[in-house]
């Protein structure tokens, strides 16, 4: 994916002035702390038509970086933006940082005048209800470069929803209601096809897996993580196994075309153990995974996944150390954690798992690394997707966990856990999250405002009080955009 850089000027300046503008303005575009295809300056309503259209057409193009390095009257650009279907950042910065107080003329005066033509061009975008991110800075800035890069991030996940396909082996786990949703309606809003499959189709795949290429991917999983020597010896076939339903179900999502998938523990089908180690290993490669036939999380988990690289997993709120002023969440799954939130090497375990009815599975088992970060649902509320987000400081487990078999996350939500809860349950948020260290906030909010979803953020700032009046007026915002 790439994102185009357009600047605006007019023909009234002359050739001399408009190859300036065109050589500071590939500068310009040169210290973005992202790459991007740089266009020619544009002077005249067809050409600034026909380069948004170009933009909708090329499915490379992520999104467009807009910049009035003059002035570049709005009228010409009411046609281009009217028909622009990818985002748009407006860039309101210069050349200069400094002025140079003691040689300005008015030739400098006429070439650096972004102040002047970027507020016409954000009169035009708010009169025509463009959607966008303003940026205003120069890109030597960090700020301005942060923000920049976090919008090319969400537009790299939106690019990705928009094509997204996902594949459900069995459907929803019974009588849960918040991992159920509106396909059609996602299809719609995301661009994301959700198709559901029989277990069994599965299984033929895991199956037709051939014994030497579950002996290499055996000898992988030795290089790589540190291999319970039971697995080695008496236990080895489980691991071949769980090789086995690797090779399976990368192969079917590979020959379908799927980057996300969900399981069932209710619905198993022929298989043996429950997918835990594959589940892992495919998530670790960019797949998005929802358990219990969560496709919404699935989406959301590949939709970050694509807009930055680092430790991004699917998660669950498990359970709570209430002590005051220690408190804290530790999250887990019953096999499906991601290992590249993972501190340290990995062990690779099989121990008894109480539900599903199946053999003992393999997976991996480790602490989450610490640090920063956030964890995300998306709840379908009916009349609407929402995304809810709580910021989130990743801790160490306080404690040894000898006897917790399992891949986990311990983490103390900001600003606290009981406004943290309170809010979350306020909001109706999923019990399935991703957990994030390599987004933010920022991303967030862009990929919201590209999708046109909501987004509640809970952070250092937030009280109950003021968190239940922005569902309320988000409530009525939602509900009036719509119409009636």
């Amino acid at each position: 994916m790439n994102i185009w850089f357009l600047t605006g000027s007019q023909g009234l300046y002359g050739e001399d002035t408009l190859r300036q503008v065109a050589e500071q303005s590939q500068r310009i575009a040169a210290a973005l702390p992202v790459t991007v295809e740089w266009k020619p300056v544009l002077t005249d309503a067809a050409a600034i038509r026909r380069v948004m259209l170009e933009a909708n057409a090329d499915d490379s193009c992520a999104g467009v970086i807009a910049w009035m390095h003059t002035f570049s009257p709005a009228k010409m650009w009411i046609a281009g933006l009217d028909a622009l279907r990818k985002p748009l950042l407006h860039l309101h910065t210069q050349a200069n940082v400094e002025l140079p107080w003691s040689s300005i003329d008015m030739d400098f005066m006429n070439l650096n005048q972004a102040a002047h033509g970027d507020r016409e061009f954000g009169h035009i975008q708010t009169r025509l209800g463009v959607p966008r991110k303003t940026v205003a800075g120069h890109v030597s800035d960090p700020f301005v470069a942060d923000r920049v890069l976090a919008w090319s991030r969400a537009a790299a996940g939106l690019a990705e929803v928009r094509t997204l396909k996902l594949a459900r082996f069995g459907d929803n786990m019974r009588d849960v209601a918040v991992t159920e949703g509106d396909k059609v309606e996602a299809q719609l809003r995301f661009g994301v096809s959700v198709n559901t499959y029989g277990v069994n189709e599965l299984v033929e795949a895991v199956d037709a897996a051939s014994d030497a290429d579950v002996t290499a991917l055996v000898k992988e999983y030795a290089e790589l993580y540190r291999v319970a020597p039971e697995l080695l010896g008496e236990r080895h076939e489980s691991l071949r196994y769980a090789a086995r339903i690797e090779l399976g179900l990368r192969g079917f999502l590979e020959a379908g075309g799927f980057r996300a998938f969900t399981t069932n523990f209710e619905d198993l089908g022929g298989l043996r153990q429950l997918p835990g180690l594959a589940v892992q290993r495919l998530m670790a490669d960019g797949y998005g995974f929802g358990g219990e036939g969560d496709w919404k999380t699935s989406v959301l988990l590949r939709t970050l996944k694509a807009m930055a690289p680092g430790g991004t997993s699917f998660m669950e709120d498990y359970t709570y150390n209430l002590t005051p002023g220690e408190e804290l969440i530790l999250g887990a799954h019953m096999l499906e954690v991601c290992p590249s939130i993972a501190t340290g090497t990995p062990t690779c375990e099989i121990h008894p798992l109480g539900i599903g009815g199946r053999e003992d599975p393999v997976r991996l088992v480790f602490d989450a690394e610490p640090g920063p970060g956030i964890v995300i649902g998306l709840a379908d509320m009916g009349d609407r997707f929402r995304l809810v987000a709580n910021e989130i400081d990743i801790v160490a487990p306080p404690h040894p966990l000898p006897k917790l078999p399992v891949a986990r996350a311990v983490w103390r939500p900001r600003p606290n856990l009981r406004t943290s809860a309170e809010s979350w349950l306020t909001a109706g948020a999923p019990h399935h999250t991703v957990l994030s260290t390599a987004v933010g906030a920022e991303e967030l909010t862009d990929l919201a405002d590209m999708l046109g979803v909501e987004l509640l953020i809970i952070d250092a700032d937030t009280t109950a009080r003021s968190f239940a009046k922005e569902l309320r007026w988000n409530q009525a915002y939602y509900r009036l955009a719509q119409g009636f």
